[in-house]
């Protein structure tokens, strides 16, 4: 990894979870998990403009996945 680089890219963390889980994880649920655990790296560009907007939320199983890969990326401890 590079110098300035802190942790695991989305690609690298969707293809850790493919890996190791059989699970095919979408942005948007790492990005929820990482938000969860205080990793937050940038305001959201492309937010929606109602403010009772749902969007999907992680399921457990995809959650579990996603958090073991920022265990074994060192993200999280």
């Amino acid at each position: 990894m590079s110098g300035f680089q802190k942790g695991a890219t989305y690609g690298q963390i969707k293809e850790y979870v493919k890996e190791h889980s059989g699970l095919s994880v979408s942005s948007l649920y790492i990005a929820q998990v990482k938000q969860k655990y205080g990793i937050i790296e940038r305001e959201c560009y492309n937010k929606p403009k109602s403010e009772n907007a749902r969007q999907p939320q992680c399921p457990p199983e995809k959650e579990a996945a996603i958090t073991e890969a920022l265990r074994w990326f060192k993200m999280i401890e």
